[in-house]
């Protein structure tokens, strides 16, 4: 007697999948409709998963989604490469109840995930181009070893505090490294050989790190001069507080401007908006959200102080500001103000003019 196979087809059915992804595995759960089917751990291949798809799923409609993390967008776009309908997700955007925060595991995690998307509850976030992505890891870097070279210079002034040295009043007025301050360091007498080795090699790390950093630098200026940026970094250096550095950080973060359809959709991204609780007849305001691009956020607030000495029309604003509220408060309604002059040049093409205070 001859046996009868039935051939799968799923075809026009939607198949939901719920990833948490790790460096060793992927907890992935799989709902067909609203239908639970499973959770399992996979090799963390994009690959791997399209293959049990097509195994067990034939011709259906494959969506996924994973939080983002440190493994950035590779899986996204393999997946999508594979006909996989993927989004990434910010885990704050995910329903979470008290259960789940308390007692976090992987495939709790996956399951939420793929209900979530099955009840079409989650929206994805941006997903850069691959070379915006990689120019805005260089001028990520930057930032790493700028931290990197002040953590080190403190090493040395916590070494020299530690063994009682002073440093010579000549040199406490500058906060940058000078020649003179590097020689006097290679030439300081210290009680042992160790600790005259551990000296050098610290202040050599500096200079190391010094010289990456301004090799890092060579690198972003020849970059903001390519035709993908350099329009838009002179329209960004028109604004008063915006100089190279913060002009290529707010193009490779934001890459397109225009998917912010409206002014407090921009500065809820680099996190200039309140956090609020509102209950009845009770509102209450506690501060900047802590929802933000750290990097633009501080960026720009940087740039709204230097801003105020370079354009009457903000410091007169500043000024009407401070009398009512602390400088710090009164600093960050001028940071809107930037972030709406950038949005516009950007958005329009046409370099900002400087407003005359009569």
């Amino acid at each position: 007697m001859e046996k009868t196979v039935t051939k799968l087809d799923y075809s026009g059915q939607n198949i939901y999948i719920g990833l948490d992804t790790h460096l060793k595995s992927w907890k992935t759960t799989i709902r067909v409709g609203d239908t639970f089917y499973k959770t399992f751990s996979q090799d963390p291949k994009a690959e791997v998963l399209s293959n049990y798809l097509q195994e067990h799923f034939p011709g259906g409609n494959y969506y996924s989604a994973y939080e983002a993390s440190f493994s950035g967008f590779k899986a996204h776009r393999e997946l999508t490469k594979l006909g996989i309908n993927n989004m990434v997700v910010n885990p704050a955007d995910i329903p979470t109840t008290d259960k789940d925060r308390k007692q976090k595991e992987d495939a709790r995690d996956s399951r939420k995930i793929a209900e979530q998307l099955a009840a079409s509850s989650l929206v994805g976030i941006h997903i850069p181009n691959i070379e915006i992505e990689a120019d805005r890891a260089l001028i990520r870097f930057r930032k790493t070893l700028t931290k990197e070279i002040a953590r080190n210079k403190i090493r040395v002034k916590s070494f020299l505090y530690y063994h009682g040295i002073d440093i010579p009043a000549c040199f406490t007025r500058y906060s940058c490294w000078s020649r003179r301050f590097i020689t006097w360091l290679e030439d300081l007498e210290l009680p042992s050989q160790s600790a005259k080795f551990t000296l050098n090699t610290i202040v050599e790390l500096v200079l190391f790190l010094r010289t990456k950093h301004l090799e890092v630098l060579k690198h972003i200026r020849a970059l903001s001069k390519q035709a993908s940026y350099k329009t838009n970094v002179a329209l960004l250096l028109s604004i008063p507080g915006i100089g190279l550095i913060t002009a290529m950080t707010l193009l490779t973060e934001i890459e397109d401007v225009s998917r912010f359809k409206t002014l407090d959709q921009f500065c809820a991204y680099i996190g200039l908006v309140p956090m609020t609780n509102s209950s009845g007849e009770s509102h209450r305001v506690r501060g900047m959200t802590k929802r933000q691009n750290k990097l633009l956020r501080m960026m720009i607030i940087e740039s709204s102080w230097v801003a105020i000495r370079h354009d009457p029309a903000l410091m007169l604003d500043y000024q009407k500001l401070v009398v009512r509220m602390k400088p710090n408060k009164a600093i960050i309604r001028i940071a809107k103000k930037i972030i709406n002059r950038i949005r516009y040049v950007l958005k329009n093409q046409t370099p900002y003019v400087k407003a005359m205070v009569e």
